[in-house]
């Protein structure tokens, strides 16, 4: 087998489609359209150490996150002696490897031949409900963790293939909408069960001695490949401070601050000196933060066509204890992708000076988590809407920004369309455009953020949001413009209005009432009178600046 070159090439391309093929299986079975329209969600394999091997993901801040809470399962369960076939482990705890926040919910199922564990498969979802003091799981309000809905330890879901009834009885009494939440756990076990299949014909075709070199083999080349990638890295010490936003009225914004150190051996991102943990939920663990940086460091190092625990052995994190980045339990960590993503975007920040090849000028940063509940005034059922929201990227230094993307923790990701929630929910979405506000001026200008109506129809409904980048605009390089800034409005049909807000509590709507969200666009690369007037001559007759900002911003003439 050491010399069957192809057979390891076959072996490790397969474990590659595996995750995919998971990937595509919780889907395709799943509940709720949170996964199967937006793909909040990821799967994947480790080794029997827990390192990961392979991933299928739709958010990409999970990509940190499942080899971290297979580990966890592995030092609970006595090294993994204490593990049996047929076993599925559940895990949404934050601090032991969890990762994010509650509402991520894990399954982690050992995979045996011939008495041995292999490999492990994994996955991670957003569940629609977990419980906790408000509706979606998701709050701005909690001051502890145990507000924020239920804890999953790492407990056996199943034991030797039965179903632990105590447990399910336990998670479908204590979600709001136990129907998507239980529907979404079992179709994460239908995702793990193929990843199981699957490995298994692996070994009976090869032999799980040819598997397990195979897989040590694929570990290898991740971590040359970095060491390859890492020589064209500049290399020294870059700095850079920023804020974490909050509902102002409740404290903040939160001063956070890295230093970068690269070498041709080793990236360390040093977090020391940001604010300490607070009690609201804007926090991150500090699992949840190395799942960011981890998304950092693969779009420093380039397209590369591997991704796996051997890449990330050259990177190291450092941090206060307790910090807002790094917060430990009983610390609220609802909204905690406003820390990490903060946190990762502050390594942008201090690189993309030095780097305008691969990274662009700020984006909108924010998950922008809008949730709406209520009744659906068709059949008086109630519903739960949980989405994050589209924006602006930054331009680069040959060309404009990107309009109407979600932010660097969502990734691949999907908007929920409107067809699907209007039809679904029984709302009205009267606009969904992108927000042409003419910010993010430069030679290269910011892409677009978007501009989302909608007109409430039944008393009663309440809606909460939380819009980082609401007090701090995406930055601009090399002499480009800021960005501009999230937020959200709410126009009573009485004429009043509220806002503009970044945060926002269940807040409760009548009938006729308007809420107007808008993402922020993004910052712009190089000065704004070095922009052809060809390109400014298309914005203009796309409509996306106004003949106002090409005169004043861009120094425009022939209007």
């Amino acid at each position: 087998m050491k010399k069957d070159v192809f057979a390891v090439e076959i072996i490790q391309d397969s474990l590659l489609a595996i995750g995919d093929e998971m990937f595509v299986a919780l889907a395709r079975s799943s509940m709720s359209p949170v996964i199967y329209e937006v793909l909040d969600y990821a799967c994947g394999l480790t080794d029997a150490k827990g390192n990961l091997i392979s991933q299928g993901n739709g958010v990409t801040s999970f990509i940190g996150m499942l080899s971290p809470m297979v580990q966890r399962v592995i030092e609970k369960f006595d090294n993994g002696k204490k593990l049996h076939e047929g076993d599925v482990i559940i895990i949404n705890d934050p601090y032991v490897g969890g990762g994010s926040h509650l509402s991520d919910v894990g399954l982690v199922l050992p995979i045996f031949y011939n008495g041995e564990i292999i490999a492990y498969s994994a996955n991670k979802a957003h569940w629609t409900e977990v419980g906790g003091m408000d509706p979606g799981s998701f709050t701005s309000n909690s001051n502890e963790i145990y507000q924020e809905g239920l804890q999953l330890p790492g407990v056996k879901l199943y034991h030797k293939g039965e179903l632990n009834d105590a447990v399910y009885e336990i998670i479908s009494t204590n979600v709001r909408l136990p129907e998507l939440s239980i529907g979404d756990m079992f179709a994460q076990v239908a995702a793990l069960k193929t990843g199981e299949k699957r490995i298994a014909e692996l070994c009976q075709k090869f032999g799980a001695e040819s598997v397990k070199l195979s897989i040590q083999k694929l570990l290898d080349k991740g971590e040359k490949i970095v060491e390859h990638e890492l020589q064209h890295l500049p290399k020294g010490e870059f700095y850079a401070e920023d804020f974490i936003e909050g509902d102002p009225l409740k404290g903040g914004p939160y001063p956070i601050k890295v230093k970068v150190t690269i070498s041709d051996e080793e990236f360390i991102c040093d977090f020391r000196g940001s604010h300490p943990a607070v009690n609201v939920p804007m926090n991150c663990s500090q699992f949840g933060l190395m799942a960011s940086v981890r998304v950092m460091f693969l779009a420093l190092l380039g397209d590369i066509d591997v991704i796996n625990e051997g890449v990330f052995k050259r990177l190291t994190i450092i941090t206060d204890d307790n910090s807002i980045v790094s917060a430990k339990r009983p610390h609220p960590v609802s909204m905690n992708f406003e820390a990490r993503i903060g946190a990762a975007d502050l390594i942008w920040k201090a690189l993309a000076p030095h780097l305008p090849e691969r990274l662009s000028a700020g984006h909108l940063q924010s998950v922008c988590t809008f949730i709406l509940t209520g009744k659906n005034p068709e059949n008086d059922e109630s519903f739960l809407i949980v989405e994050p929201s589209v924006g602006g990227w930054g331009a680069a230094n040959d060309e404009d920004g990107q309009s109407g993307q979600y932010c660097m923790g969502d990734g691949e990701t999907y908007n929920l369309p409107v067809e699907i929630a209007e039809t679904k929910y029984g709302i009205q979405i009267d606009e969904y455009s992108l927000n042409c506000d003419g910010a993010g001026a430069g030679q290269f200008r910011g892409g677009l953020g978007v501009r989302r109506v909608y007109t409430v129809n039944h008393d009663g409904q309440k809606v909460s949001v939380n819009l980082g980048r609401h007090q701090f605009a995406p930055f601009g390089l090399n002499g480009g413009g800021e960005g501009s800034h999230n937020y959200l409005i709410i126009h009573k049909k009485d004429g009043t209005k509220i806002g503009p807000v970044g945060v926002l509590a269940n807040y409760e709507l009548q009938k006729g009432d308007r809420i107007e969200l808008v993402t922020a666009t993004g910052g712009g690369y190089g000065h704004p009178h070095e922009r052809s007037t060809e390109a400014i001559e298309r914005d203009l007759l796309n409509e996306y600046i106004s003949v106002d900002v090409a005169k004043e911003r861009y120094g425009y003439q022939n209007a």
